[in-house]
């Protein structure tokens, strides 16, 4: 696979290694651009990246509890300026309530659903808003959460909406169990873990990581020049205690919890709900980012304009 100057500089922007190590990674990679971040990291090159996408897109990430229902949803837009546009806040609110009251089985069921308020569907009322607003407008994604206490939170202005789902035994206080969700919201939304906890990581991902961590620590042994089976051995007790270094920073639970580091965000919950004289279990949570993962045509505006004075 071939590779431009313009992946050597995402890559050196992605991972902050420099030029020439990213061409060489990229070589070794057949121009493979995730590949070439893992070939950095076994080189000792690269700290571990988070497989976000590019956040290229525009829109609102919004949450909302409707009739005790949680609700995450991204509509896209294609300019920032459409998502401050109250025409369009209200479609994406519209969109929420829809989910909310259909729970649609997917994004194509949501889009055959009836619009709140309106004889039109979902995808019918979107097709008025692009004529209406002048830009396409598209429906990306949705979560839903019924059961337990669902905190909502929504960072930036619409950057990135979470949905925190909690299950609550014994515990009055709906004030105190408010606050613990957006606390955990808030840490969800700068944290971006990828799993609730250890149990729910994909193993794949783990044997991968495994793999770059033990190839990454035989890679620093090699000045010691011990031999194989010594340096294999001690490869391996580093390897167990970065894979508790990479759960904590995928893992929600496993997170240093932001507010007060010295405990993890499971620590924290215990205790808020042995404070409070009960039981508090995270059960799930849903954040999303808009445009995450959609790349954005990159506009030549220098070529564009030569091209028009030609």
């Amino acid at each position: 696979m071939a590779f431009t100057a313009q992946d050597v500089k995402n890559l050196r922007e992605t991972t902050g290694v420099g030029m020439m190590d990213c061409k060489k990674a990229l070589e070794a990679s057949d121009g493979d651009f995730d590949k070439a971040i893992d070939w950095l990291r076994e080189k000792g090159l690269a700290a571990a990246q988070k497989k976000a996408g590019r956040i290229a897109a525009e829109g609102v990430a919004y949450a909302e509890v409707i009739d005790n229902v949680g609700v995450v949803v991204e509509v896209n837009a294609e300019t920032d300026f459409v998502a401050k546009n109250d025409k369009f806040i209200d479609f994406v609110k519209g969109v929420a309530k829809a989910v909310a009251d259909s729970n649609p089985a997917d994004v194509e069921a949501l889009l055959a659903a009836k619009f709140p308020g309106s004889d039109k569907t979902v995808a019918e009322q979107q097709s008025e808003m692009v004529l209406v607003i002048g830009e396409n407008i598209n429906t990306r994604r949705f979560a839903r959460y019924t059961p337990g206490v669902n905190v909502p939170y929504i960072h930036a202005g619409g950057k990135i909406g979470v949905m925190v789902n909690l299950e609550v035994d014994g515990i009055a206080n709906d004030a105190a169990i408010t606050e613990l969700g957006k606390d955990l919201a808030m840490q969800i939304a700068a944290m971006r873990p990828t799993y609730l906890d250890t149990s729910a990581v994909d193993p794949a991902e783990l044997e991968k990581e495994k793999e770059i961590q033990l190839a990454l620590a035989l890679e620093e042994g090699k000045s010691k020049n011990l031999p194989e089976d010594k340096a294999l051995e001690i490869a391996q007790k580093k390897v167990a205690g970065r894979i508790n270094k990479f759960y904590e920073d995928i893992c929600l639970l496993n997170q240093p919890y932001v507010k007060e580091n010295k405990v993890s965000v499971g620590k924290h919950v215990e205790q808020v709900a042995k404070d409070l004289g009960g039981k508090i279990v995270v059960k799930a949570f849903t954040r999303f980012e808009k445009g995450e993962g959609i790349e954005k045509k990159q506009e030549d505006f220098a070529a564009e304009i030569a091209s028009l004075v030609k």
